[in-house]
């Protein structure tokens, strides 16, 4: 081999194992487990002493679940009959990849589908509605560590940036009273999950003194966060004043994950608990009492959200294409588990779904 042609394999030699060491990135990942995992954490540190807590009464789910096990194509659609009113608002991977996760909205009954972001270089994810229906906040991808919170109004579009840099937010829901917005932020630096308040118009952002958690939400009176924390342990749903006061734990249930909802009326709450694809709606009292399974069991029902009328409660289901990563569509069902509807059809995943005005 001449010294020239020996050069040529050298060179080429090179450029081979230059690939191996430094392949293309990896495509994003579909899988809804993956993007949960992303977004609601399973371990924090633990600087707050065991309270005691309610003892949760476990009955058994509803009988109709029997029918709907396996995946079976069973659940009706909803329709006019149901007096279904009002708005969801949802997570929509209408691209089929959580990195370019959009937010869509319908009517409380499945109808109006819409959808309200069309960036699909970046991901957009948990929404919620404001006290009067008239706009959308949700978080969505800036750049690495950074995401930022947004506030959408619905009549014409615009959309209002509240936060700038300060690490990865989620979870944002504005006050039932309009004046404030909670939120989770989380940085690279602290490695700590957080429950921050703002003000509406995003000035004096800041934590909830001596609080570790995520996914919060608000009380109907405005008056408590409920969110998800292990600050005693395995993880619970804990309720807090916004200024960090009267910190005590409300659930007693195995494997929460976190996102949960008051009902209007501030009597009951609703949550998900369970393993990975056997996860179920719990409805308990404001206290944590009379903690039960309401979803038909063998959907592996998560993130519940609350009618604005407190009569029902839509969720994120797997009950007609259960085990596909992209099967999980949004159901609605009665406070007994009763009445069971299906509210989309799409062959990707819906979630995060809130209900609103």
């Amino acid at each position: 081999m001449n010294r020239r042609n020996l050069l040529t394999v050298i060179a080429l030699l090179l450029t081979l194992s230059c690939n191996l060491f430094n392949p293309a990135p990896p495509t994003p990942s579909s899988d809804l487990f993956a993007t949960l995992q992303a977004s609601t954490p399973s371990g924090l540190a633990s600087p707050i002493p065991s309270l005691p807590v309610p003892t949760s009464v476990f009955n058994p789910p509803p009988t109709v679940a029997s029918t709907l096990a396996g995946g079976t194509t069973t659940v009706p659609f909803a329709s006019a009959a149901d007096g279904l009113t009002g708005h969801i608002v949802y997570t929509c991977q209408v691209y089929k990849v959580q990195a370019a996760n959009q937010i869509c909205i319908m009517n409380a009954d499945g109808t109006g589908m819409r959808q309200l972001t069309n960036d699909a270089s970046r991901q957009h994810y948990y929404p919620s509605l404001s006290p009067d229906g008239a706009s959308v906040m949700y978080a969505a991808f800036r750049e690495e560590n950074i995401y930022e919170l947004y506030e959408m109004t619905l009549a014409d579009g615009d959309v209002n940036q509240l936060s700038n840099k300060w690490g990865v937010l989620n979870a944002p829901e504005i006050s039932p009273n309009g004046k404030f917005i909670v939120f989770m932020r989380w940085t690279a630096q602290s490695d700590s999950y957080q429950i921050w308040v703002m003000n509406r118009d995003g000035s004096e952002a800041g934590n909830v003194a001596g609080i570790t958690g995520w996914d919060p939400t608000w009380a109907p009176d405005s008056s408590q966060i409920l969110f998800a924390s292990d600050m005693n342990g395995p993880i619970q749903l804990f309720a807090v004043k916004k200024s960090g006061a009267n910190d005590h734990q409300i659930s007693n249930l195995p494997a929460i994950r976190g996102r949960s909802d008051w009902s209007p009326d501030g009597q009951f709450i609703v949550t998900y608990s369970g393993e990975p694809w056997k996860h179920e709606v719990y409805l308990m009292n404001a206290d944590g009492s009379n903690a039960h399974i309401i979803s038909p069991t063998g959907g592996n029902a998560q993130g519940p959200s609350f009618s604005p009328d407190g009569q029902w409660v839509t969720f994120t289901a797997y009950y007609d294409r259960f085990g596909d990563d992209h099967g999980c569509e949004i159901y609605v069902m009665k406070l007994d588990g009763s009445n069971l509807r299906r509210l989309t059809n799409n062959d990707y995943c819906d979630y995060q779904p809130r209900w609103g005005p």
